[in-house]
């Protein structure tokens, strides 16, 4: 009898949340004509269908879900309180921020001074490397290719008045990027949240360590391994809080830009969002199936990192999630400690993908015509100029705003995705998220040290 229930309770769900869904796309674009009321009440009820699935599925990943349903219902209904939430959304991200520096730094030195394998670490910088820029150069094709066929730009007018934002906008050289690698005080690099210096301190450290006597390596050792038990136990029982971080961060985005964000500029947002569903369908998922990866298991491991990063538009609210997920699914803690947080400088898919896409969209908003050779010079700058710019929400405004000056294209039409850029940056940091994941299942798979078992027995169900 309960199975029954709860298979009539799955149904209702899906049932019920479709039929919210066209509704809700009918009266957007006036096809139908609802009571305001009884339309509401139907929302209502979609939720509280929702949480009871929710209750029954007992998964962090399905509570996140339902938070952005919730937070988008709270913030259409009541926008004033929920302009006044996103204190409770910072509570969360400064409480993961707190575990970033410790994690990394334990988990990396663990990895490579408790196995001694220091050959392990060239081979997975180069690897990860050569990795990340053809995935990346693949995002930023796919990104051009998708503005061209969409011409988003084409025949925007910008509003009177409108001026570029005023952000430095000066693209960083890659001299540069190479010697802000290098920490000159490890604390001002931790409080600064810059993730590939503590990587690097990390490395270093742990190398010297593993070529010191066992005497005084064991003990650190220990302290390491500990370090990393608690933190990653401590990034357990902040996860529980997710959930009400996300209904905050969704609803203050709701509530201050409203609904009709989504009608404004929906060709530039629709062609982003096809265009990194492209990614995930030509590269992400070919490669999982080449590597002959359990796919419903992948899907439950990169889904609560993924949801994270999408509720938060900020990749470092997902990296402790990520870094745990991930060696529950069978990649080796020393390779998780490595390439992921490397990959939040060097292998940024989605945000690759989406400044090749928005450097079109300003050309075509300003009448300006590239040519196939402009476009893949630009393809090559952009390469470097995004480096290092996940785990910092929407910064990388800053690179499309330096990559539009070095090609002499006026910056003011940048205005335009300012209005968006919320909604465009919860996809880009999601597909950067996926894509880091999936980075460390393929250096696993490519060193042969993935556990399939592990792989096969993925559960997020809460405990």
């Amino acid at each position: 009898m309960l199975k029954k229930y709860a298979k009539l309770l799955d149904l209702s769900c899906i049932v019920i949340s479709s039929i919210t869904i066209l509704l809700f796309a009918l009266s957007s674009y006036q096809l139908m004509a609802l009571d305001a009321s009884f339309f509401t009440a139907f929302r209502f009820v979609n939720i509280l269908l929702l949480t009871l699935f929710g209750l029954k599925q007992r998964s962090l990943t399905i509570w996140i879900l339902i938070s952005i349903v919730a937070g988008a219902e709270f913030g259409h209904d009541l926008p004033t309180i929920a302009k006044e939430m996103q204190f409770l959304s910072d509570i969360f991200l400064r409480l993961i921020k707190t575990i970033i520096a410790p994690l990394i730094f334990a988990t990396l030195v663990n990895g490579i001074a408790g196995h001694s394998d220091l050959k392990l670490i060239g081979r997975l910088g180069w690897k990860s490397i050569l990795y990340f820029e053809v995935v990346s150069t693949i995002a930023l094709v796919i990104g051009l290719v998708a503005i061209n066929i969409s011409k988003a730009g084409v025949g925007v007018v910008l509003p009177v008045g409108a001026n570029a934002p005023e952000v430095a906008s000066k693209a960083h050289s890659w001299s540069g990027f190479l010697l802000n690698m290098f920490p000159e005080n490890i604390a001002k690099s931790v409080f600064e949240g810059n993730i590939l210096q503590v990587v690097v301190f990390s490395i270093i450290f742990g190398i010297a360590l593993a070529k010191i006597g066992s005497k005084h390596r064991m003990p650190i050792l220990k302290f390491t391994e500990s370090l990393a038990e608690v933190m990653f136990k401590f990034t357990n029982l902040i996860m529980y809080y997710a959930p009400v971080a996300v209904f905050a961060a969704i609803a203050f985005t709701i509530g201050q830009l409203g609904m009709d964000v989504l009608s404004s500029l929906l060709k530039l947002l629709a062609t982003l969002y096809v265009a990194l569903f492209a990614f995930l369908i030509l590269v992400i998922l070919p490669m999982i199936l080449l590597l002959r990866i359990p796919f419903r298991q992948y899907l439950l491991a990169v889904s609560e990192p993924a949801s994270i990063a999408f509720a938060t538009a900020n990749s470092e609210s997902a990296l402790p999630s990520a870094l745990e997920s991930m060696e529950r699914f069978g990649v080796p803690r020393e390779i998780v400690a490595f390439v992921i947080p490397t990959g939040y400088s060097f292998n940024l898919d989605g945000t690759s993908l989406y400044l090749s896409l928005a450097c079109v969209f300003v050309a075509q908003v300003a009448g300006i015509d590239l040519s196939v050779g402009q476009q893949v010079a630009m393809c090559l700058v952009l390469m470097l100029t995004s480096k290092g710019v996940a785990g910092v929400s929407r910064a990388s405004l800053v690179v499309l705003l330096g990559t539009l000056s070095s090609f002499g294209l006026p910056t003011t039409p940048v205005f335009l995705i300012l209005g968006i850029d919320v909604l465009m940056d919860m996809a880009r940091t999601t597909v950067n998220v996926i894509g880091n994941c999936t980075a460390t299942i393929v250096m696993a798979k490519w060193e042969k040290k993935f556990d399939n078992q592990k792989a096969f027995d993925f559960s997020n169900t809460l405990s």
